[in-house]
């Protein structure tokens, strides 16, 4: 009998490429908290693996996360991040990240595996998170703190706000690379 291979998968191992997806509705962007680590709140995103190109990616994604169909997929910027992530790491600590905006159909049905508390929320709400996380990389919460009761995701701090969806000093954007 051979053993059970303990080599990873190929779904285990960073291809250092990533999506991420913001839908928007009346009620603001759809955003939630990672079930999985990093922590923090977060629109859709995923790594491209097994996914194909970036576009495959988003489309499925979107439905893996949150349980709704793309219908339109709009390039919002293309970005080298050096986030880490929990696949296991082959050469450079980042991604390289496709940021798309999303119109979508279907009724929000969140998996259970990757999603905790999705909402829509306004800009203000958004700029509120930013600075919880700008609190978190300057020192003021701890980790566990950051974890309980978190703010943005690191790594989308800087891509909203070069998407001008809020607004975050550059002293504090470069403090947040330290916690990515």
């Amino acid at each position: 009998m051979t053993p059970p291979s303990t080599s990873p998968s190929a779904d285990n191992i960073c291809d250092h490429a990533s999506v991420g997806v913001l839908i928007s509705s009346p009620g603001g962007l759809l955003v939630f908290e990672r079930a999985q680590p990093p922590a923090g709140i977060a629109p859709v995103a995923g790594h491209l693996a097994p996914h194909g190109g970036p576009e495959a990616a988003a489309y499925a994604e979107v439905t893996e996360e949150v349980g709704l169909a793309v219908t339109h997929l709009h390039p919002l910027l293309r970005q080298w991040r050096p986030n880490k992530c929990r696949r296991l790491p082959t050469g450079p600590t980042g991604h390289q990240w496709w940021i798309f905006q999303a119109q979508v159909s279907g009724t929000l049905c969140p998996s259970e595996r990757e999603v905790r508390s999705p909402r829509w929320i306004h800009p203000d709400q958004l700029q509120q998170y930013a600075l919880r996380t700008v609190a978190y990389a300057e020192g003021h919460l701890d980790r566990e703190e950051f974890e309980h009761e978190p703010g943005l995701e690191p790594v989308w701090v800087r891509f909203l706000h070069d998407l001008d969806l809020l607004t975050v000093p550059a002293g504090a954007l470069d403090r947040i690379e330290t916690v990515l």
